[in-house]
C-alpha cells in the first residue's frame, strides 16, 4: 500500500449543497443515498420518511452496508460483494450513475457507503459536505415518504481500496501510521461502553473523527486536515491505516485523509474484533 499523497482516493471526495441542487435539476440527476444511523439507536428509516433530500433512497447500514458473524470477526464485517451489488442495484445505481451520500451527523455513517462503493470499484461517489444539516440550512425543501427507485444494473468488483487484515495490524502499527478514530476517552481506556476491553491497539495514534469537521459539520479544509494528520505522523512519508470501533467511522477518517491527499487502508474488524481476541492492549494518551 502506498501512503503517499495522490489522486487515487482524494479526487472529488465532496459535493456541496449548491452543486447537488444543480445536479438534481439536471437531465441526469445523481442517485442520492440517505445513510442515517446511530450505534444502538433506532433505525433511521422513520427519520428518512419524515424528511429527506428529494429522491434520496434510505440505506440501512446494519443490513446493507455490513455483514455479521462471531464477535471475534468484528461487529460490522464488510458485506460480500454479491450482497453489496444487490443492495447497490436496489438503490438504483448503474455503471454510469453518479452517487451522493449523506446522513444527519456530519457524514460519520454515510462515509461507510462512500468507502464501500469505492472499495468495490465505483468511483463516482461523493459525500454531501455538511450532510443533511447543510441542505436544511440552505433553505431547500425536504421530501417525505418512502423512495423506491427503479432497479439499477451496476457491476461491482472488490478490492479497489486497501484493507488491513487482522494478522497484518501489529506489524503495520510498528512500521506505518495506524490511526484510531474513536473518541479520546475510549482510546485512553477510561471508558468502553460497547466492547469487552478498554484501550487501543499498541502503536496506534488517536485521531477522533469528530475533529475532521468544523462546528457546522463540514469537513475542514485540505490544508487544515494535512496539518492535523501531519502532527500525528501521517504526512505521506509512511503508509497509513485507520480503525475505529467497528469499521464505520474509520471510513470517515479515510475520507478526511483523502481530502488531505493521503491514501489510507481500513482495518474493518477494528476494536470490536481486536478486543474480543487475546491480543495486547495499550492504555493512556500516547501510542506507546
Amino acid at each position: 500500500m502506498d501512503g503517499r499523497p495522490g489522486p487515487h482516493v482524494g479526487a472529488e471526495v465532496l459535493i456541496d449543497v449548491d452543486e447537488l441542487a444543480a445536479a438534481l435539476d439536471s437531465g441526469r440527476p445523481p442517485v442520492v443515498l440517505d445513510v442515517r444511523w446511530t450505534l444502538g439507536g433506532p433505525s433511521g428509516d422513520a427519520a428518512h420518511r419524515a424528511g429527506h433530500v428529494p429522491g434520496a433512497v434510505f440505506v440501512p447500514l446494519d443490513t446493507e452496508l455490513a455483514a455479521h458473524g462471531e464477535p471475534t470477526d468484528g461487529r460490522h464485517l464488510l458485506p460480500s460483494l454479491a450482497d453489496l451489488q444487490r443492495a447497490a442495484r436496489r438503490w438504483g445505481i448503474h455503471d454510469d450513475s453518479s452517487v451522493v451520500v449523506y446522513d444527519d451527523n456530519g457524514n460519520l455513517a454515510a462515509a461507510r457507503a462512500w468507502w464501500l462503493l469505492r472499495w468495490a470499484g465505483f468511483t463516482n461517489v461523493r459525500l454531501l459536505d455538511g450532510a443533511l444539516a447543510a441542505w436544511v440550512a440552505s433553505g431547500r425543501p425536504l421530501e417525505t415518504g418512502d423512495v423506491s427507485p427503479a432497479p439499477g444494473s451496476v457491476r461491482l468488483s472488490a478490492g479497489a481500496l486497501p484493507v488491513l487484515e487482522l494478522d497484518e495490524v501489529a506489524d503495520f502499527a510498528a512500521s506505518g501510521v495506524l490511526l484510531d478514530a474513536r473518541a479520546a476517552e475510549r482510546y485512553r481506556g477510561e471508558v468502553e461502553p460497547i466492547d469487552p476491553k478498554a484501550g487501543h491497539i499498541p502503536g496506534a495514534r488517536n485521531a477522533p473523527t469528530t475533529e475532521n469537521l468544523t462546528p457546522d459539520g463540514r469537513f475542514r479544509s485540505p490544508a487544515e486536515l494535512r496539518e492535523r494528520f501531519a502532527a500525528l505522523g501521517a504526512d505521506g512519508s509512511r503508509p497509513v491505516a485507520a480503525y475505529c470501533g467497528s469499521g464505520v467511522t474509520a471510513a470517515h477518517e479515510i475520507a478526511a485523509l483523502a481530502i488531505a491527499g493521503i491514501d489510507a487502508a481500513l482495518y474493518p474488524g477494528s476494536w470490536s474484533q481486536w478486543s474480543n481476541l487475546d491480543l495486547p492492549v495499550a492504555t493512556g494518551p500516547t501510542a506507546r
